[in-house]
Protein backbone atom coordinates (compact mmCIF):
# COMPACT_ATOMS: atom_id res chain seq x y z
CA UNK A 1 0.00 0.00 0.00
CA UNK A 2 2.59 2.69 0.75
CA UNK A 3 3.81 2.75 -2.69
CA UNK A 4 0.90 3.32 -4.00
CA UNK A 5 0.17 5.74 -1.33
CA UNK A 6 -1.46 9.10 -2.78
CA UNK A 7 -1.89 12.15 -0.04
CA UNK A 8 -4.72 12.27 1.77
CA UNK A 9 -6.09 15.55 0.07
CA UNK A 10 -6.53 13.88 -3.22
CA UNK A 11 -9.11 11.58 -1.47
CA UNK A 12 -10.87 14.80 0.17
CA UNK A 13 -10.70 15.98 -3.80
CA UNK A 14 -12.42 13.04 -4.64
CA UNK A 15 -15.50 13.20 -2.32
CA UNK A 16 -15.77 16.87 -3.00
CA UNK A 17 -16.77 16.23 -7.21
CA UNK A 18 -19.64 14.60 -8.64
CA UNK A 19 -17.56 12.22 -10.13
CA UNK A 20 -17.70 8.57 -8.81
CA UNK A 21 -15.76 7.89 -5.52
CA UNK A 22 -13.15 5.65 -6.34
CA UNK A 23 -12.96 2.12 -3.97
CA UNK A 24 -9.78 1.81 -3.47
CA UNK A 25 -9.80 5.62 -1.44
CA UNK A 26 -11.94 3.49 0.74
CA UNK A 27 -8.72 2.03 2.66
CA UNK A 28 -7.48 5.57 3.60
CA UNK A 29 -9.99 5.91 6.01
CA UNK A 30 -9.20 2.76 7.40
CA UNK A 31 -6.76 3.51 10.90
CA UNK A 32 -6.70 7.27 9.74
CA UNK A 33 -3.83 9.28 11.25
CA UNK A 34 -4.88 12.50 13.61
CA UNK A 35 -3.64 14.90 10.56
CA UNK A 36 -5.65 13.76 7.75
CA UNK A 37 -8.81 13.38 10.12
CA UNK A 38 -8.24 17.11 11.27
CA UNK A 39 -8.13 17.51 7.33
CA UNK A 40 -11.46 15.74 6.41
CA UNK A 41 -13.41 17.10 9.34
CA UNK A 42 -12.44 20.40 8.27
CA UNK A 43 -14.07 19.57 4.57
CA UNK A 44 -16.80 17.61 5.81
CA UNK A 45 -19.31 20.12 6.29
CA UNK A 46 -18.91 21.14 2.52
CA UNK A 47 -19.07 17.88 1.33
CA UNK A 48 -22.94 16.77 -0.31
CA UNK A 49 -25.14 15.07 2.12
CA UNK A 50 -25.70 12.35 -0.52
CA UNK A 51 -22.39 11.65 -1.14
CA UNK A 52 -21.53 11.34 2.75
CA UNK A 53 -24.41 8.86 3.65
CA UNK A 54 -23.21 6.84 0.36
CA UNK A 55 -19.82 7.10 1.71
CA UNK A 56 -20.60 5.79 5.49
CA UNK A 57 -22.76 2.44 3.46
CA UNK A 58 -19.68 1.73 1.53
CA UNK A 59 -17.58 1.89 4.55
CA UNK A 60 -20.12 -0.34 6.51
CA UNK A 61 -20.13 -2.64 3.59
CA UNK A 62 -15.98 -2.91 3.70
CA UNK A 63 -16.12 -3.70 7.21
CA UNK A 64 -18.46 -6.26 6.93
CA UNK A 65 -16.27 -7.73 4.02
CA UNK A 66 -12.47 -6.89 6.02
CA UNK A 67 -11.88 -7.72 9.37
CA UNK A 68 -8.96 -6.13 8.92
CA UNK A 69 -9.98 -2.28 8.55
CA UNK A 70 -10.97 0.20 10.73
CA UNK A 71 -12.78 3.35 10.60
CA UNK A 72 -13.52 3.31 14.65
CA UNK A 73 -11.71 7.00 14.67
CA UNK A 74 -13.35 8.59 11.56
CA UNK A 75 -16.85 7.35 13.25
CA UNK A 76 -16.48 8.12 16.29
CA UNK A 77 -15.87 11.90 15.18
CA UNK A 78 -19.25 11.87 13.54
CA UNK A 79 -21.14 10.90 16.69
CA UNK A 80 -21.91 14.65 16.91
CA UNK A 81 -22.65 15.66 13.27
CA UNK A 82 -25.55 17.94 13.10
CA UNK A 83 -27.06 14.94 10.23
CA UNK A 84 -29.51 12.35 12.44
CA UNK A 85 -28.55 10.01 9.49
CA UNK A 86 -25.20 11.10 9.23
CA UNK A 87 -24.87 10.16 13.52
CA UNK A 88 -26.91 6.44 12.88
CA UNK A 89 -24.65 5.26 10.46
CA UNK A 90 -21.67 6.63 12.81
CA UNK A 91 -23.12 4.20 15.22
CA UNK A 92 -23.25 1.34 12.72
CA UNK A 93 -19.72 1.86 11.70
CA UNK A 94 -18.68 1.17 14.90
CA UNK A 95 -20.34 -1.91 15.91
CA UNK A 96 -17.10 -3.91 16.11
CA UNK A 97 -15.78 -1.72 18.55
CA UNK A 98 -15.52 -2.76 21.80
CA UNK A 99 -13.84 0.26 23.54
CA UNK A 100 -16.24 0.89 27.03
CA UNK A 101 -15.31 4.66 26.58
CA UNK A 102 -18.06 4.70 24.00
CA UNK A 103 -20.84 3.59 25.89
CA UNK A 104 -21.67 7.29 27.91
CA UNK A 105 -21.39 8.61 24.31
CA UNK A 106 -24.42 5.86 23.60
CA UNK A 107 -26.43 6.36 27.16
CA UNK A 108 -26.33 10.06 26.00
CA UNK A 109 -27.17 9.55 22.67
CA UNK A 110 -30.13 7.37 23.57
CA UNK A 111 -31.50 9.69 26.02
CA UNK A 112 -31.44 12.83 24.91
CA UNK A 113 -30.90 12.71 21.04
CA UNK A 114 -33.72 14.29 18.99
CA UNK A 115 -33.95 11.72 16.42
CA UNK A 116 -35.76 8.35 17.09
CA UNK A 117 -33.42 6.33 14.35
CA UNK A 118 -30.66 7.01 16.62
CA UNK A 119 -31.91 6.65 19.47
CA UNK A 120 -32.75 2.95 18.43
CA UNK A 121 -29.30 2.93 16.81
CA UNK A 122 -27.94 3.91 19.97
CA UNK A 123 -30.21 1.24 22.08
CA UNK A 124 -28.72 -1.77 19.72
CA UNK A 125 -25.16 -0.87 20.33
CA UNK A 126 -25.62 -0.45 23.65
CA UNK A 127 -26.81 -4.04 23.86
CA UNK A 128 -23.14 -4.93 22.86
CA UNK A 129 -22.08 -3.95 25.61
CA UNK A 130 -24.57 -5.56 28.08
CA UNK A 131 -23.14 -8.82 26.42
CA UNK A 132 -19.35 -8.31 26.85
CA UNK A 133 -20.54 -7.16 30.37
CA UNK A 134 -22.51 -10.57 31.27
CA UNK A 135 -18.84 -11.81 29.45
CA UNK A 136 -16.84 -10.18 31.96
CA UNK A 137 -14.76 -8.16 29.08
CA UNK A 138 -15.54 -4.74 30.32
CA UNK A 139 -15.84 -2.58 33.62
CA UNK A 140 -18.81 -3.18 36.11
CA UNK A 141 -19.12 0.03 36.04
CA UNK A 142 -19.60 0.34 31.92
CA UNK A 143 -21.94 -2.85 31.95
CA UNK A 144 -23.98 -1.45 34.41
CA UNK A 145 -24.47 2.47 33.02
CA UNK A 146 -25.48 0.32 29.74
CA UNK A 147 -28.06 -1.71 31.14
CA UNK A 148 -29.79 1.00 33.60
CA UNK A 149 -29.86 3.40 30.38
CA UNK A 150 -31.55 0.44 28.65
CA UNK A 151 -34.03 -0.36 31.33
CA UNK A 152 -35.09 3.13 31.51
CA UNK A 153 -35.83 3.72 28.18
CA UNK A 154 -37.62 0.35 27.71
CA UNK A 155 -40.31 1.03 30.68
CA UNK A 156 -40.38 4.61 29.69
CA UNK A 157 -42.15 6.73 27.15
CA UNK A 158 -39.86 6.79 24.20
CA UNK A 159 -41.46 6.06 20.73
CA UNK A 160 -42.37 1.96 20.35
CA UNK A 161 -38.87 1.46 18.00
CA UNK A 162 -36.69 2.92 20.54
CA UNK A 163 -38.32 0.89 23.13
CA UNK A 164 -38.27 -2.41 21.67
CA UNK A 165 -34.81 -1.72 20.95
CA UNK A 166 -34.11 -1.28 24.31
CA UNK A 167 -35.85 -4.50 25.05
CA UNK A 168 -34.24 -6.64 22.92
CA UNK A 169 -30.68 -5.27 23.69
CA UNK A 170 -31.55 -6.24 27.13
CA UNK A 171 -32.04 -9.97 26.32
CA UNK A 172 -28.02 -10.27 27.04
CA UNK A 173 -28.93 -9.18 30.21
CA UNK A 174 -28.97 -11.03 33.24
CA UNK A 175 -30.73 -8.53 35.47
CA UNK A 176 -34.09 -10.41 37.07
CA UNK A 177 -36.35 -7.35 36.04
CA UNK A 178 -35.36 -7.85 32.36
CA UNK A 179 -37.55 -11.64 32.46
CA UNK A 180 -40.59 -9.68 33.38
CA UNK A 181 -40.00 -7.56 30.82
CA UNK A 182 -39.57 -9.61 27.98
CA UNK A 183 -42.85 -11.87 28.96
CA UNK A 184 -45.07 -8.60 28.78
CA UNK A 185 -44.18 -7.67 25.96
CA UNK A 186 -44.49 -10.53 24.42
CA UNK A 187 -48.27 -11.35 25.67
CA UNK A 188 -48.83 -8.14 24.01
CA UNK A 189 -50.98 -8.48 21.13
CA UNK A 190 -48.52 -5.85 18.94
CA UNK A 191 -46.87 -8.36 16.56
CA UNK A 192 -43.95 -6.31 16.38
CA UNK A 193 -43.35 -6.42 20.41
CA UNK A 194 -43.71 -10.35 20.22
CA UNK A 195 -40.81 -10.65 17.81
CA UNK A 196 -38.88 -7.98 19.86
CA UNK A 197 -39.76 -10.54 22.93
CA UNK A 198 -38.61 -13.76 21.19
CA UNK A 199 -35.21 -11.63 20.20
CA UNK A 200 -34.69 -10.97 23.61
CA UNK A 201 -35.32 -14.59 24.33
CA UNK A 202 -32.51 -15.68 21.53
CA UNK A 203 -30.11 -13.93 23.72
CA UNK A 204 -31.09 -14.37 26.84
CA UNK A 205 -29.63 -18.08 27.28
CA UNK A 206 -32.53 -19.42 29.71
CA UNK A 207 -34.07 -22.46 28.90
CA UNK A 208 -37.36 -20.84 30.35
CA UNK A 209 -38.18 -19.52 26.74
CA UNK A 210 -38.70 -23.03 25.37
CA UNK A 211 -42.16 -22.88 25.25
CA UNK A 212 -42.84 -19.33 23.93
CA UNK A 213 -40.50 -20.27 21.05
CA UNK A 214 -42.03 -23.51 20.22
CA UNK A 215 -45.39 -22.00 19.99
CA UNK A 216 -44.20 -18.79 17.42
CA UNK A 217 -42.21 -21.27 15.48
CA UNK A 218 -44.98 -22.13 12.89
CA UNK A 219 -46.59 -18.80 13.36
CA UNK A 220 -48.62 -17.50 10.06
CA UNK A 221 -46.78 -13.99 10.92
CA UNK A 222 -43.61 -14.15 9.09
CA UNK A 223 -42.29 -11.85 11.48
CA UNK A 224 -42.92 -13.74 14.38
CA UNK A 225 -41.69 -17.33 12.43
CA UNK A 226 -38.59 -15.57 11.70
CA UNK A 227 -37.48 -14.10 15.29
CA UNK A 228 -38.62 -18.04 16.93
CA UNK A 229 -36.26 -19.67 13.89
CA UNK A 230 -33.52 -17.22 14.96
CA UNK A 231 -34.35 -17.86 18.88
CA UNK A 232 -34.43 -21.60 18.63
CA UNK A 233 -30.92 -21.41 17.46
CA UNK A 234 -29.48 -19.43 20.01
CA UNK A 235 -31.58 -20.87 22.80
CA UNK A 236 -29.72 -24.41 20.75
CA UNK A 237 -33.69 -25.82 21.44
CA UNK A 238 -32.97 -29.93 20.53
CA UNK A 239 -36.71 -30.28 20.75
CA UNK A 240 -37.41 -27.99 17.25
CA UNK A 241 -34.53 -29.65 15.41
CA UNK A 242 -37.46 -32.05 13.86
CA UNK A 243 -39.44 -28.54 12.98
CA UNK A 244 -36.78 -26.56 11.00
CA UNK A 245 -35.74 -29.59 9.17
CA UNK A 246 -39.66 -29.85 8.09
CA UNK A 247 -39.44 -26.59 6.94
CA UNK A 248 -36.79 -26.95 4.96
CA UNK A 249 -38.50 -30.58 3.46
CA UNK A 250 -40.63 -30.38 0.53
CA UNK A 251 -41.06 -26.09 0.28
CA UNK A 252 -43.00 -26.09 3.09
CA UNK A 253 -41.49 -22.78 3.77
CA UNK A 254 -41.47 -20.29 1.07
CA UNK A 255 -39.52 -17.12 2.65
CA UNK A 256 -36.20 -17.16 1.59
CA UNK A 257 -34.65 -15.17 4.70
CA UNK A 258 -36.84 -17.48 7.26
CA UNK A 259 -35.18 -20.69 4.90
CA UNK A 260 -31.86 -19.15 5.58
CA UNK A 261 -32.16 -18.34 9.51
CA UNK A 262 -33.88 -22.17 9.40
CA UNK A 263 -30.39 -23.71 8.25
CA UNK A 264 -28.36 -21.36 10.58
CA UNK A 265 -30.19 -22.34 13.49
CA UNK A 266 -29.74 -26.23 12.71
CA UNK A 267 -25.98 -25.22 12.67
CA UNK A 268 -26.33 -23.86 16.20
CA UNK A 269 -28.45 -26.68 17.31
CA UNK A 270 -26.31 -29.79 15.80
CA UNK A 271 -27.26 -33.47 15.14
CA UNK A 272 -26.20 -35.75 12.52
CA UNK A 273 -29.47 -35.65 10.87
CA UNK A 274 -28.40 -31.47 10.41
CA UNK A 275 -25.07 -33.04 8.82
CA UNK A 276 -26.64 -35.13 6.27
CA UNK A 277 -29.37 -32.41 5.36
CA UNK A 278 -26.60 -29.80 4.95
CA UNK A 279 -24.82 -31.76 2.78
CA UNK A 280 -27.95 -32.98 0.37
CA UNK A 281 -28.50 -29.30 0.07
CA UNK A 282 -25.30 -28.48 -1.10
CA UNK A 283 -25.63 -31.10 -3.47
CA UNK A 284 -29.01 -30.17 -4.88
CA UNK A 285 -27.97 -26.18 -4.81
CA UNK A 286 -27.84 -24.50 -8.33
CA UNK A 287 -26.10 -20.94 -6.50
CA UNK A 288 -22.30 -20.22 -6.13
CA UNK A 289 -24.27 -17.66 -2.99
CA UNK A 290 -26.66 -20.62 -1.69
CA UNK A 291 -23.25 -22.62 -1.71
CA UNK A 292 -21.00 -20.66 -0.21
CA UNK A 293 -23.82 -20.07 2.60
CA UNK A 294 -24.56 -23.59 3.33
CA UNK A 295 -20.61 -24.20 3.26
CA UNK A 296 -20.30 -21.87 6.29
CA UNK A 297 -23.28 -23.17 8.36
CA UNK A 298 -21.43 -26.87 7.99
CA UNK A 299 -18.26 -24.69 8.97
CA UNK A 300 -20.78 -23.67 12.24
CA UNK A 301 -22.06 -27.21 12.90
CA UNK A 302 -18.50 -28.84 13.44
CA UNK A 303 -18.14 -25.80 15.73
CA UNK A 304 -21.50 -26.47 17.89
CA UNK A 305 -20.80 -30.46 17.50
CA UNK A 306 -16.84 -29.61 19.07
CA UNK A 307 -18.18 -27.70 21.66
CA UNK A 308 -20.83 -30.66 22.57
CA UNK A 309 -17.74 -32.79 22.48
CA UNK A 310 -15.97 -30.90 24.85
CA UNK A 311 -19.10 -30.53 26.86
CA UNK A 312 -19.34 -34.24 27.16
CA UNK A 313 -15.78 -34.59 28.02
CA UNK A 314 -16.04 -31.78 30.88
CA UNK A 315 -15.80 -33.38 33.93
CA UNK A 316 -16.18 -30.94 37.19
CA UNK A 317 -13.41 -32.63 40.02
CA UNK A 318 -15.81 -31.74 42.49
CA UNK A 319 -18.25 -34.04 41.01
CA UNK A 320 -15.32 -36.77 41.00
CA UNK A 321 -14.77 -36.16 44.43
CA UNK A 322 -18.71 -36.94 44.96
CA UNK A 323 -18.67 -39.66 43.52
CA UNK A 324 -16.03 -41.43 45.14
CA UNK A 325 -17.30 -40.48 48.55
CA UNK A 326 -20.17 -42.74 47.63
Amino acid sequence: MAANKIPFQSVVDALNNDKDFPPAYLRYFSDIDPVSLDLLMKTWPGIQRERKLSLLEQLELTVEEDTLVSFDDFARALLNDPDAAVRTRAIRLLMECEDPKLVPTYVRILESDEDGDTRAEAAVALGEYVMLGELEEIPEKAHHLAEDALLRVAGGEDSANVRRRALESLGFSSRPEVVTLIDSAFHRQDPEWKASALLAMGRSNDDRWQDHVVQMILNEDQRLRLAAVQAAGELALTPVRSILIGMLGEGEEEEDEIIAAAIWSLSQIGGEEVRTLFESLIDQAEDDEAIGFLEEALENLAFTEDLERFDLISVDPEDIGEEDEE
